[in-house]
């Protein structure tokens, strides 16, 4: 399985991630339809930091739209800005800028926009399907984070600099270079958020920030504070990682193919202030799908209704339907419907859901991917009584190709046991045995 392994030991940004994504052979010209909608450039660089030689990323705009852009005085060492959506200082020892800028910053420029504004943005881009799905459920990620902590509905949630041109930039940024790489799975280490305190719009705030809290309780890795007294996870990282990776430990073993750093802002006297990742092939393992979880309850289905909606259901795109036995109100019995379906089919599932069972809601759940295996029918031949029957296998196996489950077809076997007079079970043990001893 290809994998992206990050190692969260310094933190995230989103043009920390944007670099280290270059810095393993993601190509830069997947990046041309976000310069192209928004008017920005991407000027891609080398630093050294603490003797680690790393890739830089800025976002700019490009000549001539410098309306509301900071001036190059203000992007000095001295600086204060706007950064993932909250105001905060850099000493004059904490930043590192490799050259001069000849078009101004795109950092905090543009209006402030809703959650729903830069979901319609991002709609607009032409993007590739799954880069749009990855790009539009981290802004949803950051917009119900901000709405949670500012106690706001989501549609209306400003995003204030997250919803700025730089922002917007790194995030599709992200999902464009994500897919240009190609990769199966993406893991980090914990991620360290720093501490200290941020000033922001409202006042003072200790690290890790309330978005980025939130964000993290959402996540599939693990938080960690220090090791150093200043921010180090912004928002935009957090809610990028968030989505695309999975927690682990340690660092997982890799045939590697490529390792590279994304360089951030600031540098630290004792640790470099760099993003690492590591792109190669890990053992065999299952395969991640996508996919989206549909619930409904229903008290008043008959039992005709339910029996046909397994079909109906699967002819209208869904992977899997299980109805349960449940207790509703006033303890009348009834059932939970789950369906997992992939998210180009959710909608016409949910239709036909609703048209099959009445029911005047259906949930979609947070669920955002299953491990599966990979699967086969193999045919293979039994000799019974001097008589030879075909049967039909399924072989469950990794990605590597190992096999890990054989299960005769039922509907095969039934058919061999009519003739035989065996048992169904006997039928299919010999057709499971015969593909493993082939």
């Amino acid at each position: 399985m290809r994998t992206l392994a990050f190692d969260g030991r310094t933190g995230a940004a989103g043009d920390m991630i944007l670099a280290a994504l270059l810095a393993v052979g993601a190509d830069p010209d997947a990046l041309t339809p976000v310069e192209d909608a928004l008017g920005v450039e991407y000027r891609i660089g080398e630093v050294t930091k603490n003797g680690i030689h790393a890739k830089t990323v800025d976002v700019l705009l490009a000549d001539g739209d410098r309306e509301n852009a900071p001036s190059a005085d203000e992007n000095d060492d001295s600086r204060r800005h706007t950064h993932d959506g909250h105001t905060h200082a850099h000493d004059n020892d904490a930043t590192d800028h490799t050259h001069q800028h000849d078009h101004p910053h795109a950092e905090g420029a543009g209006v402030s926009r809703t959650y729903a504004e830069c979901r319609d943005i991002v709609a607009e881009m032409g993007l590739p399907e799954p880069v749009e799905s990855d790009a539009t459920a981290i802004f949803r990620l950051l917009g119900e984070a901000e709405a949670r902590v500012h106690g706001t509905d989501l549609e209306d949630t400003h995003f204030h600099e997250v919803g700025a041109d730089d922002a917007i930039a790194d995030i599709v940024g992200a999902a464009l270079l994500l897919n240009d790489l190609g990769v199966d799975r993406v893991v980090t280490t914990p991620v360290f958020a720093g501490g200290g305190e941020v000033s922001m719009s409202h006042g003072r705030y200790p690290v890790p920030t309330p978005a980025v809290s939130y964000l993290a309780g959402e996540a599939e890795w693990t938080l960690a504070g220090g090791p150093l007294e200043v921010e180090l996870l912004t928002p935009t990282g957090a809610a990028i990682l968030a989505h695309v990776a999975d927690g682990v430990d340690t660092s997982p073993p890799l045939d590697t193919d490529a390792v590279g750093y994304g360089a951030g802002d600031k540098t630290f006297e004792e640790r470099p202030n760099v993003l690492k990742a590591t792109v190669g092939e890990a053992p065999g393992g299952l395969t991640r799908d996508g996919i989206r979880v549909l619930e409904t309850n229903v008290d008043d289905a008959t039992p005709e209704t339910l029996g046909a909606l397994q079909g109906r259901l699967t002819d209208a795109g869904a992977r899997d339907v299980t109805i349960l036995p449940a207790t509703m109100k006033k303890s009348r019995p009834g059932h939970l419907i789950k369906v997992i379906v992939k998210p180009d089919d959710v909608a016409g599932v949910a239709r036909r859901l609703a048209e099959e069972t009445g029911t005047l809601g259906i949930r979609e759940t947070a669920a955002e991917h299953r491990w599966i295996a990979e699967r086969a029918f193999e045919p293979v031949e039994i000799e019974i009584d001097g008589e030879t029957y075909g049967v039909s296998v399924k072989v469950a196996s990794d990605d590597a190709g190992d096999v890990y489950d054989v299960s005769a077809e039922y509907d095969d076997a039934v058919a061999v046991a009519e003739r035989t007079d065996l048992p169904v079970r006997e039928v299919m043990r010999r057709a499971e045995t015969a593909f493993r001893d082939a």
